[in-house]
């Protein structure tokens, strides 16, 4: 058999006029061989009958699973074959549905879709680089980020967590750089604000489901796997990967926070917007009429959880430890975390711990008040303790005025006192008890 180089070699000394038997003669080849090579419109190839596998009497039942069912899961599938005698494994059935699901789904179609002022707001979670926190760390960190439906209108708000009170403050805080509450808000299926990520219907957790009842919007999940149902946010998300984080530095998270706002008010919300022909900032004056004011009392999204005071008095947030007042030592507080500050109070209301909150990882932070308070009681501790001061008894005079009988009152004779000051009559007690000696 020959190779492709002496294929093509012959070709074209064929197509030069070179005789069959010359080529033959000339590259050491059979004719017949130079013949086959001339006849042949493609290189040879090596090519041997491929081994029937495992799974193919079973492939037109998957072909019927797929037509009732074309969602139906790799493993529900593979669960009927081996009921009836498939003794393969997994893997070559989950390839042989990814080659044929397609046949069986409906294509999905998408069309432009145009919304009313005020109408819903989409929001998700966008993941930029490491964000310094200082000391040296950098962490990683998400970006809340919303946009309205009418006017394109978008913000961020930097968190560092998925869980329910930092999402919720990320959503507070976009709607009050929106100016105002949509009808609806679109959400994925985040863990901390869907209670049932695999429902049909799903529901709001309990925490969203209070932040939505006091703001007063009502809440849509989108499938999973569907960013086209949520593409105004998710447009805005690729427009700042590429226009907001290239070429940029921050040297904390203040820093990223005051950058991105400053983007949206100056980049984001007043370029030309390819699809509504005009700048969001121009449609959002009509927008901002429809929108509901936010309410003047917002709901508390502190996170609070309680924990003990052990003797050293520390407690425990993310990774870092906060000192607490040692006279917590033993007592169970509440400890209120929001995005600014981490405080500690115990079950009367007395306020133990206030700290700035670090979200730089495994950090110790010790206030300078309860640094003094433990020292001082250290000392106390070591000083040595003091023998007390006897006690002495004190005598009233009275009792040696009653042993020698001369007590006012009882006959006798009682001068006036001269120094008195209405010169009334009064015991004299040295007269007295000079009588007694007598």
């Amino acid at each position: 058999m020959i190779d492709v180089q002496e294929w093509a070699e012959i070709r074209r000394r064929h197509a030069h006029g070179q005789g069959i038997k010359s080529i033959a003669r000339q590259m050491g080849l059979a004719r017949n061989t130079v013949r086959a090579a001339v006849r042949s419109a493609e290189p040879p190839a090596y090519e041997r009958p491929t081994p029937g596998s495992k799974l193919d009497p079973y492939k037109a039942e998957i072909c019927g699973l797929l037509k009732v069912e074309e969602d139906i899961p790799g493993q529900r599938v593979w669960e009927i074959l081996t009921g009836k005698g498939f003794r393969g494994g997994q893997t070559i059935v989950n390839d042989y549905l990814r080659q044929v699901r397609p046949l069986f789904q409906t294509p999905r179609v998408f069309q432009r879709t145009t919304y009313e002022p005020a109408e819903l707001a989409q929001w998700d979670l966008w993941e930029p680089d490491p964000i310094p926190v200082g000391f040296g760390h950098r962490r990683r960190a998400y970006v809340v980020t919303g946009a309205l439906g009418y006017s394109r209108m978008g913000a961020g708000t930097l968190v560092f967590s998925k869980a329910a009170p930092d999402l919720l403050y990320g959503i507070d805080r976009g709607l009050t750089r929106l100016g105002g509450v949509p009808r609806t808000s679109v959400f994925d299926r985040e863990g901390a604000l869907c209670a049932d990520k695999a429902a049909r219907n799903p529901r709001p957790t309990d925490p969203l489901a209070r932040y939505a009842g006091a703001i007063g919007f009502g809440v849509h999940f989108r499938p999973r796997a569907d960013p086209q149902g949520k593409g105004v946010v998710e447009r805005l998300n690729g427009y700042l990967e590429t226009s907001f984080l290239p070429g940029r530095r921050f040297r904390s998270p203040e820093d990223f926070q005051s950058q991105l706002d400053c983007w949206f008010d100056e980049v984001a919300n007043v370029r030309f917007h390819r699809t509504l022909r005009c700048r969001p900032l121009d449609r959002y004056a009509e927008e901002a009429q429809a929108l509901r004011p936010l309410p003047s009392v917002r709901p508390d999204l502190t996170w609070r959880f309680h924990a003990p005071v052990r003797p050293d008095p520390y407690v425990r947030v993310d990774t870092c430890d906060y000192s607490v007042h040692p006279d917590a030592v033993g007592l169970v507080v509440e400890v209120r975390v929001t995005q600014q500050n981490v405080t500690c109070v115990t079950k009367d209301g007395r306020e133990v711990a206030r700290h700035a909150r670090s979200f730089a990882p495994h950090r110790t932070i010790t206030s300078a008040e309860h640094g003094r308070a433990v020292r001082e009681r250290r000392e106390a501790r070591s000083r040595p303790a003091q023998p007390p001061e006897p006690q002495v008894e004190v005598r009233d005079l009275a009792v040696y005025d009653r042993a020698l009988g001369v007590l006012p009152g009882d006959g006798v004779d009682q001068d006036v006192d001269p120094g008195s000051e209405n010169g009334s009559a009064g015991p004299l007690r040295p007269r007295l008890l000079e009588g007694a000696i007598r």
